[in-house]
């Protein structure tokens, strides 16, 4: 009998072996070794936002397939120029703009989950960890500009996965620690073993003779 497939979608917090010490596995390796009766595919890949995951990664998903979702950090990367904006502007203008890339955002990660739904296999998605700039020789208050950034992210996360009854893994309470992360955005094969440890919970809660029973 084939092994029930985990697949791992989206981007670096799941594909971090870029980030890790020579020779410390990746999140993937570190889940397959939790579950090693089951085959975990890794399709994430460093870099990708939610258009990449819709463009590249979704292919050939089964409702017997347990689903893992990391994406959102990169989508908030492309609108860090905001921490430097340099044209004078009112807390109402950065506030229209923050609500036009919510909106912006919420309709691509809405059309992700969406084909998401379609496999009826369960979902896992995971929220957006908050950076570490602390102690990376940046100035604090990117490290609290980051964090409110982060939160309108999350909120979309949060607000979509919940309508569509998906599971949700709220990684700003799993990355608490500087060991956590590789780089100021990375995780760490430290933070990386959090991940795989929550993952492998997750997994284990899902019947393997009725996966009908997860769908959404």
């Amino acid at each position: 009998m084939a092994k029930r497939r985990i697949i791992l979608l989206g981007d670096s917090i799941i594909d971090n072996g870029a980030y890790v010490h020579p020779g410390e596995p990746d999140v993937g390796r570190q889940l397959q070794a939790l579950l090693p009766d089951y085959s975990v595919i890794k399709r994430a890949l460093d870099g990708a936002a939610c258009e990449d995951v819709l463009n590249s990664q979704l292919a050939d998903l089964e409702s017997t397939d347990c689903i893992i979702l990391s994406v959102g950090g990169n989508d908030a990367l492309q609108h860090i120029d905001l921490l430097e904006a340099a044209t004078p502007t009112t807390a109402k203008d950065v506030l229209v703009r923050l609500c036009a890339i919510r909106q912006e955002f919420r309709q691509r990660y809405s059309s992700l989950l969406d084909r998401l739904a379609i496999t009826r296999a369960p979902v896992m998605v995971l929220t957006v960890y908050n950076p570490c700039f602390d102690g990376h020789g940046m100035d604090a208050t990117y490290q609290r500009a980051g964090e409110s950034a982060i939160s309108i992210f999350n909120d979309v996360i949060q607000r979509e996965a919940h309508c569509r009854s998906f599971n949700i893994l709220e990684l700003r309470t799993l990355f608490i620690d500087h060991t956590d992360y590789a780089n100021p955005i990375e995780p760490s094969a430290i933070g990386g073993t959090k991940l795989a440890k929550a993952m492998n919970a997750w997994v284990r809660t899902i019947p393997l003779e009725d996966s009908d029973a997860h769908q959404r």
